[in-house]
């Protein structure tokens, strides 16, 4: 028994840290991204662009999501860059909702996981999500609520370069520019590091330890050839809530969606599980920070709500095109080969290799403090993260105990 617990252990700090992996350059990317946005890009650029909810600009944030990193943690830093420079509410939503749903990278991870009837539910659904968005903000828009939740955002980002910058031609070939990116990109990760590292080291805990009956007692009628609406409806419903307690990016996610994939869950619980990168707690807790926790609340109902109806439409359209998928073609997650000679390794060594130049530049410039914060949900958190730390180092060195016990 001792030793299957182990051997588990050791397979869920090797998953977690297999999940990051794959992961860490749409970190990166999204990170430099965003950046590079709230350095370069002024109030009243971003404010002509994307400064009303018409179609224009809700396709302006949806295409500027494409092109986005599909990291839900990056996108939401961007978001935030996007709003507090003057863009709507709809379209920094529809581009929150496009760098998480609609980005090339995440249809390939879909692909390799899953199978092509989730990568087209993915891109056709995230269409969708952004249509629903729009359709239910017009018709619950806060105005006031939205007006304090961008000077809320403007007061967080405390903003040493607040001036706009004169000439954003000259700032962006000079030293200093870049300067100010590398420290917002080193603040970019400051923030949410703990976050990240708690979530993913549940992600691997959940594949390697959670059993196949536990999936069929949450999510009621999976395994089923043909459900009822209902059991349809509330796998549709739970997905968000599991995914509440399992998820640490949209990335990240889809190993896990394999795992509900391979139980027999529905197609549109699926959906909804992977829809719902946006409806987790440490997503929920960082626009709370961004934003306030009324806002945080607004955002997350919506989301909820056009989540939840997009998982359904994509699950009834399919199986009324009788194209559902088989859930016998799915890959277990614990059993992926993470560590490879692939297009992953190639973007992570450059985007490590940028992280090391940003990181030692800012800390050269205005050198490194580390202060507990005042908040109990930080300081909680960072227990967490420490505690995290332990278990996955533990879980990667049980190999070199074993083989040598004494």
């Amino acid at each position: 028994m001792s030793g299957d617990f182990l051997a588990s252990w050791h397979e869920a700090a090797r998953t977690s840290l297999g999940l990051f992996w794959m992961a860490f350059w749409a970190f990166g990317l999204g990170y430099l991204i965003s950046s590079m946005i709230q350095v370069f890009v002024t109030r009243e650029r971003m404010q002509k662009s994307m400064g009303e909810s018409g179609p224009r600009s809700v396709a302006l944030g949806s295409l500027f999501g494409f092109i986005s990193s599909s990291c839900s943690f990056a996108a939401l830093a961007t978001t935030r860059s996007l709003f507090t420079k003057g863009a709507g509410l709809v379209p920094a939503l529809a581009f929150l909702l496009a760098s998480t749903n609609l980005v090339v990278e995440l249809g390939i991870v879909i692909a390799v996981f899953l199978s092509w009837q989730f990568v087209v539910g993915e891109y056709a659904g995230g269409i969708l999500l952004i249509l629903l968005m729009w359709l239910v903000v017009r018709l619950t828009y806060p105005k006031a609520l939205v007006d304090g939740a961008r000077e809320h955002a403007r007061q967080e980002e405390n903003d040493e370069d607040s001036a706009e910058p004169e000439d954003w031609k000259s700032l962006i070939a000079s030293v200093e520019g870049w300067r100010r990116v590398a420290t917002r990109y080193f603040m970019e990760w400051k923030m949410v590091w703990k976050d990240v590292t708690v979530g993913f080291t549940v992600a691997g805990a959940i594949a390697a330890f959670v059993p196949r009956r536990f999936f069929e007692t949450l999510f009621v009628g999976s395994g089923s050839e043909a459900p009822a609406f209902w059991q349809v409806a509330l796998q549709a419903l739970i997905g968000p809530v599991a995914a509440f307690f399992t998820f640490i990016g949209s990335m990240g996610n889809i190993p896990l969606a394999a795992v509900l994939y391979s139980n027999g869950v529905s197609f549109a619980g699926i959906m909804a599980f992977i829809f719902s990168d946006l409806v987790v707690f440490p997503v929920l807790r960082i626009q709370a920070k961004y934003y306030g926790w009324k806002m945080a609340f607004y955002i997350l109902g919506v989301f909820l709500l056009v989540l939840v109806a997009t998982a359904l439409v994509m699950h009834y359209a399919f199986a009324g095109l009788g194209i559902l998928p088989d859930t016998s073609s799915a890959q277990s997650v614990t059993d992926r080969e993470f560590f490879a000679l692939d297009y992953t390794l190639m973007f992570n060594l450059a985007f490590l290799a940028m992280s090391a130049v940003f990181v030692a530049w800012k800390v050269r410039a205005s050198g490194f403090s580390f202060a507990l914060s005042a908040d109990w949900s930080e300081r909680v958190l960072l227990a967490l993260a420490v505690i995290a730390f332990v278990w996955l180092g533990a879980g990667l060195s049980l190999p070199l105990f074993m083989a040598h016990p004494g």
